[in-house]
């Protein structure tokens, strides 16, 4: 599978993730999303959960209380309070 997303996940202490990846999927407060490869540009808050990372190569957890997102042009940033990688 190509790699087509850029990812970061940012906390205000730190880059926790910055790479590329298949899929990402976040837990929305709306509800839980996945992000693909051309996902409709969007800005969501996101509520305490895991944000799972399909790296193409391997998966990645990070377990997060909540924060935003932005997906534009295949790149998605991940704005949270905190978040520790569990996998």
């Amino acid at each position: 599978m190509e790699k087509a997303l850029k990812i970061e996940i940012v906390t205000p202490q730190k880059l926790v993730f910055e790479g590329n990846a298949v899929s990402i999927s976040l837990p929305g407060s709306g509800s839980p999303f996945q992000v693909l490869k051309g996902h409709a540009p969007i800005v969501s808050t996101l509520d305490k959960g895991q944000i799972k990372i399909d790296t193409g190569s391997g998966k990645k957890i990070f377990e997060s209380n909540g924060g935003f997102t932005e997906v534009n042009n295949n790149v998605v940033s991940v704005l949270v309070e905190t978040a520790e990688e569990i996998i």
